[in-house]
């Protein structure tokens, strides 16, 4: 088994209100990846996600585009220490 690795990615644009939060749920759990995502005072989205290497690039590339009804506009990503999260929810 490879190396849990944690990403901390932040995705701008038309993201709050068009179900991008309950996308990534859906996505992450297809994936197998762990974490959370929030709305950000900014507009923007905030997520971390954990989980194998290649899943968690995938996560990111999903993110990278969002749900049908985003505009993403910018996405960034940082490199993070895993938090010690369960699943993958929604946070408010």
């Amino acid at each position: 088994m490879t190396d849990v690795i944690a990403r901390k990615v932040r995705v701008f644009g038309r993201v709050q209100g068009v179900f991008f939060r309950q996308g990534a749920v859906n996505q992450a759990r297809a994936l197998g990846v762990e974490g959370w995502a929030h709305n950000a005072r900014d507009g923007s989205v905030e997520a971390h996600i954990k989980g194998q290497a290649e899943a968690v690039e995938q996560m990111v590339r999903w993110m990278r585009r969002g749900p049908s009804q985003a505009r993403v506009d910018d996405v960034t990503v940082e490199e993070v220490e895993p938090e010690d999260v369960t699943g993958f929810s929604v946070r408010l």
